[in-house]
């Protein structure tokens, strides 16, 4: 992940470290900054936590360097070439790592109990080969986030299927919004977008087998209908949607310009303090609801090289208490990665603006993170997809070529 995470959180470039222990142990924790400012820097999060821990484990220090998105992947990849591997790393990618023996798996660096807390669907997600390696460290969902006034204001309703989505497009755009619905398929998140809108259409990236499957019939149909009738039909604004990258579409929301776009939790801070009234409903599929939405985690790992593994149980069992887990949680607008905090939040009114982003998780389908190929299958999307919504694109001749990519790319990371 170049420049943002998978939960599209930004940041920047910090750092601490703890004292060496003298006859103990000395963890090291390279870790992702979720913070876009000094005032709410992960730093602050991570030691915290550690001072925490430290106080109850006399014979464990943990040293924490905390990394921008855009530096994070990148700067533990060069420890880990140079046979300098941390200890752990909360990061957004694994497989590579695991499918190279170099991570432990997670039974051997949690509890019992700790383990069989992650929601489900992120454990699965967390498999290389049906055996877990990365541990979901935070999480997030999207919703179909819209302009209260500008509906108001063209006497709409939020769509429950595509055809609605398509006609409160039409009625903004009648009204005069620039971006009656942001599309955004430019370089910086379109694998997200995509993903959104074929499950939306009932498929995904990957078929019943976990076999990449872009080009089936639904996925074509559903970019077939995109480009008919949003993008052809100029509901999606002014910028064409190859060029629109999220953070813009975001931008823009706050700015009152878009009637309606796909949205993690983030946007609801951002949008509430800029005075925009929005509200957030679940993606519309064709007929009604659609199954399910997008699902995005980030990942800790934990590195054999330099054999504290018991002492990152003892760690990572801590980092995964309910309340430390709820903590960083509600500092970032994130969702809970254990059922008990997930409980917790559930229940607790402090955490209502959540609980619709949290409703949708269980139901999630999330990147196919698990194939050491997604990387590469990714950035392809992230290059490619836009065209096919363009004025001379063509979806089937699109999702083909990403097709024979990624069946290329998963062949040789088989190989």
């Amino acid at each position: 992940m170049a420049a943002v995470s998978a939960l599209g959180m930004t940041g920047a470039l910090v750092s601490c470290s703890g004292a060496g222990g003298s006859g103990g142990v000395t963890l090291r924790l390279v870790a992702a900054d979720y913070g876009d400012s000094s005032a709410n820097s992960s730093k602050k999060y991570w030691d915290q936590l550690v001072r925490g821990f430290e106080a109850e484990h006399s014979g464990i220090k943990v040293e924490v360097s905390v990394y921008s998105w855009n530096d994070v992947d990148r700067k533990v990849t060069e420890m880990v070439a140079a046979g300098d591997a941390p200890d752990m790393a909360q990061i957004g990618a694994y497989a590579d790592y695991a499918a190279a023996g170099r991570l432990y798996r997670a039974d051997e660096v949690l509890s019992i109990p700790s383990q069989a807390d992650f929601a489900s669907e992120l454990s699965d997600a967390g498999k290389v080969n049906r055996v877990q390696y990365g541990m979901p460290f935070a999480a997030s969902t999207r919703l179909l986030f819209y302009n209260r006034t500008l509906f108001s204001e063209a006497g709409i309703t939020p769509p429950t299927t595509w055809s609605e989505l398509a006609a409160d497009a039409r009625a903004l755009k009648a009204k005069g919004v620039k971006f009656p619905y942001a599309l955004p398929l430019g370089p910086e998140e379109a694998q997200a977008e995509t993903m959104q809108w074929l499950l939306s259409g009932g498929d995904g990236y990957l078929d019943g087998f976990g076999s990449y499957n872009l080009d089936s019939t639904q996925n074509v149909a559903t970019f077939t209908w995109l480009k008919d009738e949003l993008v052809g039909k100029g509901l999606t604004g002014p910028v064409p949607p190859a060029q629109l990258n999220r953070a813009d579409a975001f931008t823009a929301f706050t700015r009152g310009e878009v009637g309606m776009l796909n949205g993690h939790p983030s946007l609801m801070k951002a949008a509430a303090a800029k005075g925009v009234q929005f509200g957030m409903v679940p993606m519309p599929g064709i007929n009604g609801r659609a199954k399910s939405t997008m699902g995005v985690a980030d990942w800790m790992t934990a590195f054999r090289q330099n054999g504290h593994q018991d002492q990152i149980r003892t760690f990572l069992d801590y980092v995964y208490d309910e309340k430390n887990v709820l903590d960083f949680s509600r500092e970032y607008d994130l969702l809970p990665v254990t059922n008990s905090a997930q409980e917790t939040m559930a229940a607790s009114p402090q955490d209502a603006d959540l609980a619709p982003f949290l409703q949708e998780l269980p139901s999630s389908e999330l990147y196919p993170v698990g194939k050491t190929s997604w990387a590469g299958v990714s950035a392809e999307i992230k290059k490619r997809i836009g065209k096919a919504v363009g004025p001379d694109g063509s979806p089937a001749a699109i999702l083909g070529q990403l097709q024979r990519a990624a069946v290329t790319a998963d062949s040789a990371s088989a190989g």
